[in-house]
């Protein structure tokens, strides 16, 4: 129960800091020892709250012509994930999945230092909804997700709100189809309530510390973040 307890903290101090990658740190410090269909309803019941206390906080800086298509999309590439996740081990899907963020995050890290204005694509959104929405089906991970949100956000503000916003009717959708199909179960239900207070703990540093930092900082650690979190994928499937 340490290592679920350190991993919890360590998630959503991540959380709260960039509002993303906390799935991708809590799967990789679990990835040893741990069966992913384990994993991922635990981190997922955690997670629910915490996208919609910073949903909440950052309310104003949403975006529906980004949240509403990018949800539908997600959601419809959830489906096929949540199914393949209880009949198929993917670990060439994660390792495609890892090597794609790292290079997204890599063009995203050369144009914040080039200063070159991201522009949104409209076939880029539908591809990356989809692969978003069968990653987050799968193991509950939007880095994908969150490399294009991050591409169309003018701050770390917008990018909270519309990542977060997004991962609350992910969550929601993924819940009936976790409880659905037998994957959530009352251990899980235990261990979610074991680890809740230090959900609480973990995602309450981030948030302070991210209300210290520049904006432009934290923007910096999103794409770090976003680069860790395809190599991590690598790595735990190698």
């Amino acid at each position: 129960m340490i290592t679920w307890i350190i991993a919890t903290i360590a998630a959503f101090f991540i959380k709260g800091l960039c509002g993303f990658a906390n799935t991708l740190v809590f799967n990789s410090i679990l990835a040893y020892g741990n069966n992913n269909i384990n994993v991922s309803p635990v981190e997922l019941l955690l997670g629910y709250p915490t996208n919609i206390v910073m949903t909440i906080r950052e309310r104003r800086s949403i975006k529906i012509s980004v949240f509403i298509p990018t949800a539908i999309l997600v959601i419809a590439g959830s489906i096929p994930g949540v199914f393949l996740l209880k009949n198929l081990d993917a670990v060439i899907v994660k390792i495609i999945f890892g090597i794609v963020v790292i290079l997204i995050g890599l063009e995203m890290l050369i144009r914040e230092y080039s200063n070159r204005k991201a522009k949104g694509s409209k076939a880029l959104l539908t591809a990356i909804g989809l692969l978003s929405g069968l990653l987050c089906g799968l193991y509950g991970i939007g880095a994908l997700l969150g490399a294009y949100i991050s591409r169309v956000s003018d701050d770390t503000k917008e990018f909270k709100a519309n990542i977060c916003a997004v991962f609350i009717v992910e969550n929601t959708f993924r819940i009936f189809l976790y409880a659905l199909t037998g994957i959530m179960t009352l251990e899980v239900i235990k261990n979610v309530i074991l680890l809740f207070p230090f959900m609480i703990l973990g995602l309450f540093l981030g948030i302070k510390l991210s209300s210290i930092l520049d904006d432009k900082v934290i923007k910096k650690i999103v794409i770090v973040m976003l680069i860790i979190s395809g190599i991590a994928l690598i790595i735990n499937n190698l």
